[in-house]
């Protein structure tokens, strides 16, 4: 006997209808956990044992927190805020992740990691909430760093420039001026079409006051969003600022738009991330952090990418900030970051008290990424730059005990000095490409050797107005084109030794 494929499926159908008859229709069992122990930031819950790691909870006096930490009993517990949890409370899972708001209304706020104003403005009316961890993007769904960051500032731009979907660490020890070089790079985005988010984790309410009321009066607040976590905060919150930062800066590369995510700083998450592990009782390893340390900024470093033009091109650049103890980069988070970031930007707290500023150490920075996307005026002008300044600095050292010197090794030093006090520069005051074009070219031209090095000022502080006035056309042009053809430089070195006469004082005031 044979079965037609019309009776087989008959036959099926009616064997489903049957099993779905004995399907009784009910709402699945609440599952409820009982707080064990509470106290510090933290909770140690018992049951909810489908609860996933980092979904959300709910105690019963109100308070929320995440899980954390999954062991065989119990599940370690971070709390969002400073509510009172006691042991015995009820628990119940909600069924979803800690997310973010994420949008156009986020610009210009001040904001809690969750997402909660700070500021005076009212709610936010937020496109959707996203979860504030992700996955990064993967080899496929990235494309090669091409687009330059320009942060204004002469001798990032020069010697270690930085791409769009870069990762650029920024390290020193306290007080070398840090937060003034991811400010500055903020602050020149004024005029590009790239979002910051600035992410405070831990710092001082004065400091991030005056990072907020700097970006206010030199740069474009409504193209910033300020994420903050202060130090008065729950720990819970500190230790989410930076994935939140990351999620809402997420929001625009993913609609091809191009965002600068600054996180101040990484090491006091890693501090926030070994006390909640050590309050949990998780094994501690080297200065007692957690096995996991790496990972957890390298699964957040990793989200900074430029897409590929599938995915509309959008790119996320990263600028974490990490603090050194008297000048130690070979300490546990130090090494760490800098093995997960794309080159390091290392300040000196020797350079910063001789008056050097911004006080990179040139011979400890570099940009792995960077340079390739370099504006090429820039490329051009700064190709012996370093090399020029490095073997500068060591002839200084070693002739600081010779009384005298050939004329070749004095000139050399005396132009070394004029590289030092050009590429010195005031806080809050980035260049724009055309105008870093020109000081570059007056020290590649050697245009600079005969003035005297207390006049290197009043020609910083005169170059623009005068280039406005004399070679406005040829300022437009690197700015359009980002090169330098030779008319244009004829003309602008023309218009820069004009200048330096003006500057350079007669034989007469000379011998007065």
């Amino acid at each position: 006997m044979t079965i037609t494929l019309r009776e087989s499926l008959d036959l099926w159908l009616k064997a489903a209808e049957a099993r779905l008859a004995d399907v009784v229709l009910a709402p699945p069992p609440d599952q409820i956990g009982v707080v064990e122990q509470a106290g510090d930031g933290i909770a140690f819950v018992r049951g909810l044992p489908d609860l996933p790691l980092g979904a959300l909870m709910r105690f019963e006096s109100g308070a929320s927190g995440f899980a954390h930490a999954l062991d065989e009993d119990l599940i370690g517990c971070v709390l969002l805020d400073f509510d009172p949890v006691k042991a015995g409370e009820q628990v119940r899972g909600l069924g979803g992740v800690v997310t973010t708001p994420v949008g156009e209304a986020l610009l210009g706020r001040i904001v809690d990691p969750l997402g909660r104003p700070l500021d005076e403005h009212g709610p936010i009316a937020a496109v959707r909430y996203d979860p504030v961890e992700r996955a990064a993007p993967g080899i496929i769904e990235r494309d090669l760093v091409t687009q330059p960051l320009q942060t204004g500032i002469k001798l990032v731009d020069a010697l270690f420039a930085l791409g769009r979907g870069q990762r650029e660490l920024i390290i020193g020890d306290r007080e070398t001026g840090k937060t003034a070089i991811a400010v500055d790079a903020i602050i020149n985005q004024r005029n590009s079409d790239v979002i910051c988010i600035y992410v405070a984790v831990g710092q001082k309410s004065s400091t991030v006051r005056q990072v907020i009321d700097a970006v206010a009066a030199h740069g474009d607040p409504q193209r910033c969003i300020f994420v903050v976590a202060g130090p008065s905060t729950a720990p819970g919150l500190q230790w989410l600022a930076p994935y939140a930062g990351f999620a809402m800066a997420e929001y625009f590369r993913d609609q091809g738009g191009h965002a600068l995510v600054v996180v101040d700083d990484l090491s006091k998450h890693a501090a926030t991330h070994r006390e909640l592990s050590l309050l949990m009782r998780q094994p501690s390893g080297r200065e007692a952090y957690p096995g996991d340390v790496f990972h957890i900024h390298a699964r957040l470093l990793e989200r900074a990418a430029k897409l590929s033009a599938a995915l509309g091109g959008g790119t996320l650049t990263a600028l974490p900030i990490a603090q050194t103890e008297a000048g130690n980069l070979s300490a546990y988070i130090p090494t760490n970051l800098i093995s997960i970031t794309d080159g390091q930007i290392v300040l000196s707290a020797k350079l910063f008290g001789e008056g050097q500023k911004p006080a990179v150490d040139i011979g400890l920075s570099v940009s792995r990424v960077g340079g390739k996307t370099q504006a090429p005026v820039l490329r051009e002008l700064a190709e012996t730059l370093r090399l020029d300044y490095a073997q500068f600095l060591e002839l200084e050292l070693f002739t600081r005990f010779s009384t005298t010197l050939d004329p070749r090794t004095q000139a050399q030093i005396e132009h070394g000095r004029r590289i030092r006090a050009v590429l010195t520069q005031a806080q809050y005051a980035p260049l724009s490409l055309a105008h870093e074009a020109a000081e570059l070219l007056a020290l590649h031209d050697g245009l600079l050797d005969g003035l005297p090095l207390d006049r290197i000022e009043a020609f910083k502080h005169q170059l623009p107005a005068w280039l406005e006035q004399s070679c406005k056309g040829v300022l437009d042009r690197i700015e359009a084109e980002r090169t330098l053809d030779p008319s244009d430089r004829d003309r602008l070195r023309a218009a820069i030794e004009d200048l330096v006469k003006t500057l350079t004082p007669s034989a007469s005031q000379a011998s007065a």
